[in-house]
Parts: structure tokens; sequence; C-alpha cells
């Protein structure tokens, strides 16, 4: 197959751009209810993010294609996996726990988290944010994919359930929509939920990665329910970088990736700067999700 036959077949994978204007007409309805919950030029670096990581992505979108394409030739259950109402529904799981670990690791690997922290760099949670996708993040994405082609589902379904998952993550970016009915809130990720996850309060840092699915973040010990009245989600990061340059938004936690790097003597340690969670330093506070609330247990458990 020469690589105009890919080019053609991606090409199919063509879903999000019909959604698109789905998702601005809800934009629309959303600031009519919500004016408060928008900025002008917020959004407007937004709608440049969204840009930026569809331009990014392109390569590694058509280099994980070509590659998806080979694994699922050697796959041995090919002939059983075709586009049947089960595969469909195995597919949407798989799908799921693939960008559970995909999402978790953006935020516990810096420099990872270089290339998703532009999707948490906003202060508003609004439907426009969901457009402001992490840059970075498209060049490494695919390869938390690369072992279900080899379960036998073919390229363009896995891409389809992609485009699926992300229709389905922007709906949760919102503050229109408050709790839904119990059993929704346990199986599924929600606006609640996900407003947890845009939240730079300690309790919430790094919590609820899922995609479709809350299931993965309560089994792997990374839920947090969402409470408005005693700590009220406040969206950004935990030191907002204050601009509206896409440029500086898109690359900023990059250049303070590299200027940790320089200062640190040791390679050990300039290997932990880009390898280590957020928040690690070898020679200041460690800041780590995991290790803030910790010392808010442990401050907590000896006032009580």
């Amino acid at each position: 197959m020469i690589f105009s036959d890919y080019i053609k077949q991606l090409s199919q994978d063509n879903l999000l751009y019909f959604a698109l204007p789905i998702f601005f007409i809800c934009i629309l309805v959303e600031y009519q209810f919500a004016k408060q919950n928008y900025q002008r030029q917020d959004t407007r670096v937004s709608l440049f993010m969204m840009v930026f990581a569809a331009i990014v992505e392109f390569i590694p979108k058509v280099l994980a294609f070509v590659a998806f394409v080979y694994l699922h030739a050697l796959s041995p259950w090919k002939d059983i996996v075709q586009r049947q109402w089960w595969a469909w529904l195995l597919l949407l799981f798989l799908d799921d726990f693939s960008y559970y670990w995909f999402h978790r690791l953006n935020h516990e690997v810096r420099l990872f988290w270089a290339g998703h922290v532009t999707h948490h760099s906003s202060t508003k949670m609004n439907f426009g944010t969901a457009l402001r996708q992490g840059v970075g993040e498209r060049v490494h994405k695919f390869f938390y994919w690369l072992w279900i082609p080899l379960l036998g589902f073919d390229p363009l379904m896995m891409f389809t359930m992609m485009s699926i998952s992300l229709i389905y993550q922007f709906f949760v970016h919102t503050e229109v929509v408050q709790k839904l009915p119990n059993w929704v809130e346990y199986i599924f990720n929600t606006p609640s939920h996900h407003r947890v996850h845009h939240a730079s309060n300690i309790r919430y840092l790094d919590c609820n990665h899922a995609g479709v699915f809350i299931l993965w973040d309560r089994l792997f010990g990374t839920f947090s329910e969402e409470c408005c009245e005693e700590d009220k989600p406040i969206y950004g990061l935990t030191v907002n970088i204050n601009s509206y340059d896409p440029m500086l938004v898109a690359t900023h936690e990059y250049v303070a990736i590299w200027k940790d790097v320089k200062r640190a003597k040791h390679w050990k340690d300039k290997l932990q700067y880009i390898f280590n969670a957020p928040g690690w330093s070898h020679d200041g506070i460690d800041k780590r999700a995991k290790t803030l609330r910790k010392k808010i247990t442990k401050l907590q458990n000896h006032s009580e």
C-alpha cells in the first residue's frame, strides 16, 4: 500500500468535522445562559489551541494509522472482530482504558504534562475550554493505543471510537449542568467529575482522568468527588501564567522544564525534572499533587 492510500483511508475519519458545528452552536447557547463563565480573550486562546493541536497531530496521526494497519494485519482475531455491535461495545471500553492511562500519565510525567498543560491553562470552565486541546501531547498520544489493533480492531474503527470519546468529553466541560442521577455519576464521567479534574484545589489535583467512564478512576484510586459547598473548584493551574499569548500558552512548560534541567547539576536530577511528576524539585519544596495531599491529610488528622 502506498502512502497516498493511507491518506485516502484516513480521510474517512471525519466524524469530528461534522461535530464542530454542533460544538460552536453549544458554545453560543451556553454563553446565553452563563455569560459570566466566558471571557473573550480566553475563548480566543482556546480556539488557537484547537488549531495548533490539529496541525501538530497530523503527522503523528498518519504514522499511527500506518502502524495500526500493520499491527492489525498481525492479529489472529482480525477476521473475527469486524464491526459487530459487541465489537463496538468492547472497543468503547478498550479505548476508554487507553485514554485513562494516556490522560493520567499526562499529569504524572512532567514532559507529558508540558504537552497537556495548555488544556488546563484556562481559569474558566465552559464548552469553549473543551476546544483548548493539549498541543504537545499529540506527538506521543497514539502509543497508548498500539495494543488494540493486535486484538483485531481495524484502524478506522479505532479512530471513529476516539472521535466518539472526544465528542462525549466536549459536553462535560460546563458549569451549567450540576449533579446528574447517582447511577450516572457512579458510572460515567460527568460535568461534576470533570470540574474536579480542571480544578487547582489541592484535594482535586490529578484526579478524575476519565474519558467516558469514571470507573477507571474509582478502580485505580484517582477519583475525587466534587464538594461545591466546602471546596468549590478553582479552575486553572496552581500557578497561572496570566497570558493570552497563544505561543506562550502552548510552550511555557517546556521552557520551564528546560530552565530546571539547566540549573540541576546532576544527571539524575535533570532526568527527574523531565520524567517525574510536576512539582518535584531537587532543592526546593516538593509540590507534587500526592505530596501536597498527604500534607493536608496529616494536618487534618492532627487537628481532629
